[in-house]
């Protein structure tokens, strides 16, 4: 996980993650999703968009900033996968986070 935390705009795979843990794959991705209840490649998501999501809101990135800087290739990707979690695209988000924001 901290190599996920560490390295998360980096395309990982499992086999690489396995070999760090001292695993097995499948005993890796069984392990793993034990502990997080998330695939590494779901965990590795999160990470992406909360950071892609932080970066919008406190340094002002674009959306397609933000996008690429954690290791988005594709900015319809990154917007679909951000809706999914946050449930609005990344503008919408940003902006109605931001009203809610000065207005407390």
């Amino acid at each position: 996980m901290a190599l996920l935390r560490t390295e998360f705009a980096r395309t990982l795979p499992v086999e690489q993650l396995a070999d760090v843990a001292g695993m097995s794959p499948s005993s890796f991705h069984q392990h793993f999703r034990a502990v997080t209840s998330l695939s590494p490649l779901q965990f590795q998501k999160q990470l992406r968009l909360i950071e892609a999501r932080r970066r919008m809101l406190a340094e002002g990135a674009s959306v397609s900033t933000a996008a690429f800087a954690v290791g988005y290739e594709s900015v319809p990707q990154f917007t679909r996968e951000y809706g999914r979690m946050f449930g609005a695209t990344p503008a919408r988000d940003t902006k109605s986070t931001r009203a809610r924001t000065q207005a407390a």
